[in-house]
């Protein structure tokens, strides 16, 4: 089986609520479970790809700086 976890991720989320956004990542990241990890990346790869230099800039000084 295989499985196009972008698309399933933006289907699943795509007429989603910011609500429900906030909940998918905050229950993500609580759960500590590496199944999560992709869909987390999904929703980074969208974000990062949508986002100015400036912002990128601002993501991985934040990454740098919290990854101590």
């Amino acid at each position: 089986m295989n499985i196009d976890i972008r698309k399933s991720i933006t289907a699943n989320f795509q007429d989603s609520p910011l609500e429900e956004f906030r909940e998918a990542i905050e229950s993500s990241i609580q759960a500590k479970e590496e199944m999560a990890l992709p869909g987390l990346g999904v929703f980074f790869e969208v974000l990062w790809k949508s986002s100015t230099e400036e912002d990128k800039e601002k993501m991985l000084n934040q990454l740098k700086k919290n990854l101590v």
